[in-house]
């Protein structure tokens, strides 16, 4: 990657989380660096099933770095958003029973090569008048100098009571009463007219 014709040394598995994120911006590092300094402070390795839980305050494109790099996922049901809008994370590893909450600290200071070009940016970013050339400039240099900082500079640390998560739910799928749509169990109700069938939730919002 080149920025103003200078190479630009990316990790390698912020290299992995733009492959799958398809860019890198700061949201993505937000949540590569997070990764990293949970897998420093909790031992951790890429998680195969459900070893590793993490807790999202946001949906932010941060989750992507955090799923490529912890193996979190929603799939596996250890990827669990909670979409308050905050830039704060919790990391659980299941083994040692430990967990650690990440929250973005409330100052942000650009500290990279070129400060008078990022202010320019930033000050036509926030006015909006920025073109579409000048915000992905803006956020090249603003992602390049988040995962060039200390971590400590970016969020703080806190370490979190640990509660043993649950883990994905297990249920057999049977057919919906009135569509025949095959729907996990546990989030079926019952019909209204004959309460021994079982319907799924989108056809109990007309069929009762």
């Amino acid at each position: 990657m080149q920025s103003n014709n200078k190479k630009v040394d990316i990790p390698d598995g912020l290299k992995q989380c733009i492959i799958f994120h398809g860019h890198l911006c700061p949201g993505l590092v937000y949540g590569y660096i997070v990764a990293k300094e949970s897998i420093r402070l909790l031992d951790l390795k890429r998680s195969l099933d459900e070893e590793v839980v993490v807790i999202c305050e946001n949906d932010s494109c941060a989750v992507d770095g955090l799923q490529v790099m912890l193996g979190t996922t929603a799939g596996k049901g250890n990827l669990i958003i909670r979409d308050y809008g905050k830039n704060a994370y919790t990391v659980i590893n299941r083994s040692n029973k430990k967990a650690y909450r990440f929250s973005r600290k409330t100052t942000y200071i650009y500290n990279g090569k070129h400060k008078d070009e990022f202010t320019e940016l930033e000050r036509a970013v926030s006015a909006g008048t920025a073109n579409e050339q000048e915000k992905a400039r803006q956020r090249l240099l603003k992602a390049i100098d988040l995962f060039s900082k200390p971590f400590d500079d970016v969020f703080s640390t806190k370490s979190a009571e640990f509660s043993m998560p649950l883990y994905a739910p297990m249920a057999p799928s049977v057919p919906c009463a009135v569509c025949g749509e095959m729907t996990m169990q546990t989030k079926m109700v019952p019909k209204k007219d004959e309460v021994s069938k079982l319907i799924c939730l989108p056809c109990s919002n007309t069929a009762n």
